[in-house]
């Protein structure tokens, strides 16, 4: 939705401090559920995809980055909203898809959850675990994703900065607010609320591309 408003070499970084700090305040209380022998094979593609994905999003013109991002999120959310997710236990070996084209979806969109969430979601099945997971994932390899944006200079925005700051109180709101949604809500219910969010943000990223 942010990119409807700001250019994305501006809303990706945003958008990457404030999952890391959210992440990095998650973690805290989930780090004892965090599977590290799942996580260990996906750092290594995780970097060449963030290297990949910084490199792009800092030469490719905006509306092919925008209608990429569009038809990503529309693809996503449909996944969600129709309930699409397989149980299948798969091989370590999709690994290696999945941390390339999250770490190169992260760098560009500053949201490589989906490879992720997919792999893992047929990896682990405690849910304690799977968000433990998550945090612990997203908190290394959003702290890699910073340590290059600084090297290609995405982060050296004083107006960039202080608006992350400015989001900062809104991160622990929706930190408050999400915890209590994990708890009240089935896991169904969320993945079609998110879904529906998604749908309608990717489709309008589509036709402000098509404008």
């Amino acid at each position: 939705m942010l990119a409807h408003l700001l250019p994305l070499t501006f809303v990706v970084p945003m958008i990457l401090v404030t999952d890391v700090t959210a992440s990095l305040v998650l973690g805290t209380h989930t780090r004892k559920h965090v599977r590290w022998d799942e996580l260990r094979p996906l750092f290594p593609f995780s970097i060449l995809g963030v290297l990949a994905g910084t490199t792009l999003l800092v030469n490719l013109p905006l509306a092919p980055l925008l209608i990429t991002l569009g038809a990503f999120v529309l693809l996503f959310g449909l996944r969600n909203l129709l309930n699409l997710h397989g149980t299948r236990h798969v091989s370590r070996w999709w690994a290696i898809p999945a941390a390339l084209s999250g770490g190169t979806i992260g760098a560009l969109f500053g949201t490589g959850g989906p490879p992720y969430v997919i792999y893992l979601n047929h990896r682990l099945h405690d849910k304690a675990e799977l968000r433990a997971t998550f945090s612990g994932l997203f908190l290394i390899e959003g702290a890699l994703r910073i340590a290059v944006f600084l090297i290609a200079g995405l982060l050296l925005n004083t107006e960039l900065q202080l608006t992350i700051l400015a989001a900062l109180p809104l991160v622990a709101l929706g930190l408050f607010l999400g915890n209590r949604a994990h708890i009240g809500l089935s896991p169904a219910q969320m993945q079609r609320i998110i879904g529906a969010i998604l749908v309608v943000s990717g489709t309008s990223l589509l036709w402000r591309a098509w404008l």
